[in-house]
């Protein structure tokens, strides 16, 4: 406000100078006419184009290559499944009519592609079970370097229900990549899965126990991200998992991470067992008492005390309206009703008119036998029960007593898992057209990256290039969540209304604020000219007099100069 007030009284000063030098009465600037100039100067600048600007860059595609040794890479700009090899499997306990794994899959471009040339792994059928599988350059071990698997997804019709994860099938003699099912031991699993609102990020590792030698699957814990938008938005994501030596891992979408921990700490169920379990043939005492309050045993039931007096009783007090008609029903069969011609009294018995409220009831406090409104019964005490104490025989709750777990290990190396030699898509999905890019398995982070933006990079840059500006966007949020309507009018439209009332009232001050100085101005030198011509008159009004005296006195024998003769 004092800004306003400030800006105001420049202007009015500024312009009263100007007045003033010119030394002649002008006409009143229009300072609305001027600001309107300016701005439409303003917005006629923003609204011509820069014709040196230059235009939006266009984003070529090139393949990726490892920028160092990997273990495994593929961007699939070869155009063929070369390498890959599709399962023949079938699933155990499963229909015949879905239990082959005879979805299908090709190597083509997204259906949308901002990239021509760049294409990838695309599950073409929905409603069918699909593997496909190869082998890594050479097999990873766990040992002193990181692992580090990275890929790209994008759901482009949406996800209904399906998955998007990796398995890294591990290295046994046994393993058939042309026999690839949902049986076959794997080491991690890691990617994207959905099914009804349920939207996950898995990433599971198979922990082999040193005593028993037996797999268990140990499931990192959820994200406390939001994973919806990965799945519906129709983007392109990055995936990554980091496992490190020291048994920490980290999980990345786009690059950002989404979920982190350790190995040892954060999973379920925990890779070491319990040092102690509860005894299995523990049993509790007949005599053990859980109970920490008892009914006092010696306390007694009072003589006064009267069990069987109601709850409720008549009010005594009560009397009945006026005008009760204690002769009319509440209700009456309807008159007007009449008996469907299809009635058959054998069938379906006498036939009686529906019951309507009595017309005469609706003048009247109220129809039928009255009775006395029910009030609670000041003696009610109900039944009479002890009351309770501390329970002096309490011994808690009882637990069955601990012992040593048989089974218990420690190993505090769980990152040391089982070798892994292929990697592999086994999915069921209710979508189809879900396409994969850009798989890589490497131990430095360094080329990871180097491929993230060599490949993802260049998605993420013609997905810029080709997006709505901020406007649009807003409008595309606002339309999948409506309340975001109310937000942008608290945020963005108000200001704006605010914005422009604050200058139009502005303006209109400074308008009417110049106006009233110029006048008062005018009116001043006005005043001022008659104020002289005032002074002027009453000067010449004091001489008059003073002549005449002197005129007087000249003429006065006195002053007459004697005659010469």
């Amino acid at each position: 406000m004092e800004g306003k007030w400030l800006l105001c009284m420049l202007l009015v000063l500024g312009t009263a100078l100007v007045q003033a030098h010119d030394g002649h009465d002008d006409d009143v600037i229009d300072i609305e006419d001027d600001l309107d100039d300016v701005i439409e100067e303003v917005e006629d600048s923003k609204s011509k184009p820069d014709a040196s600007s230059p235009p939006s860059p266009k984003v070529t595609y090139k393949a990726p290559v490892p920028t160092g040794e990997v273990y495994f890479a593929d961007s699939f700009d070869r155009g063929t499944l070369s390498g890959w090899i599709l399962s023949r499997a079938k699933k155990d306990d499963t229909d015949d009519e879905i239990a082959k794994y005879d979805g299908k899959w090709e190597v083509d471009e997204m259906k949308e592609s901002k990239l021509p040339g760049d294409k990838g792994l695309v599950l073409m059928s929905r409603a069918k079970h699909h593997a496909i599988s190869t082998k890594l350059n050479k097999p990873f071990i766990f040992d002193t370097k990181p692992l580090i698997v990275q890929y790209e997804v994008n759901f482009q019709n949406g996800i209904e229900c399906g998955g998007a994860y990796v398995k890294l099938l591990s290295k046994t003699p046994e393993l058939n990549l042309d026999q690839f099912h949902d049986k076959t031991p794997y080491t991690i699993m890691f990617g994207p899965d959905k099914c009804g609102e349920d939207y996950k990020l898995h990433f599971i590792f198979r922990h082999k126990n040193p005593k028993t030698g037996v797999y268990e699957e140990k499931h990192a814990k959820r994200p406390d991200a939001d994973l919806k938008t990965y799945f519906t938005d129709k983007k392109t994501h990055l995936y990554t998992l980091i496992l490190n030596p020291d048994n920490s891992f980290e999980i990345l979408v786009d690059q950002s991470v989404v979920n982190s921990g350790n190995l040892l700490h954060d999973m379920t169920p925990p890779v070491n067992p319990s040092r102690e379990i509860e005894d299995p043939e523990d049993r509790k005492p007949e005599d053990w008492d859980e109970r920490p309050k008892i009914p006092d045993p010696d306390a007694v039931k009072p003589d006064d005390w009267d069990e069987d007096a109601p709850a409720k009783i008549p009010d005594e007090e009560a009397t009945k309206p006026e005008g009760w008609l204690d002769d009319e029903p509440e209700y009456v069969p309807d008159p007007d009703a009449e008996r469907p011609e299809d009635w058959d009294e054998d069938m379906d018995g006498e036939w009686e008119a529906p019951q309507i409220a009595n017309p005469k009831c609706e003048s009247a406090p109220g129809c039928g036998v009255w009775q006395r409104p029910m009030i609670d019964n000041p003696n009610y005490k109900g039944r009479w029960k002890p009351p309770m104490i501390d329970n002096p025989n309490y011994q808690g709750i009882w637990k069955p007593r601990k012992i040593p777990n048989p089974d218990f290990f420690e190993d505090l190396e769980p990152f040391k898992m089982t070798p892994f030699s292929a990697i592999g898509l086994e999915l069921w999905s209710m979508t189809s057209d879900i396409f994969f890019d850009n798989f890589i398995v490497c131990g430095d982070r360094r080329v990871v990256d180097d491929w993230a933006n060599d490949g993802w990079g260049l998605k993420k840059a013609a997905d810029g290039a080709s997006e709505p500006g901020v406007v649009g966007q807003m409008i595309e949020a606002a339309e999948e969540r409506p309340w975001l309507w109310v937000v942008y009018i608290l945020t963005v439209a108000l200001p704006v209304f605010l914005v422009i009332l604050f200058c139009c009232s502005g303006k209109v001050f400074l308008c009417s604020s110049s106006l009233f100085y110029f006048d008062f101005l005018e009116e001043k030198q006005k005043s001022d000219v008659e104020e002289d011509g005032d002074t002027v008159s009453q000067e010449e009004d004091d001489r008059k007099p003073k002549a005449e005296e002197d005129e007087i006195l000249n003429r006065s024998p006195r002053n007459r100069k004697p005659r010469r003769e």
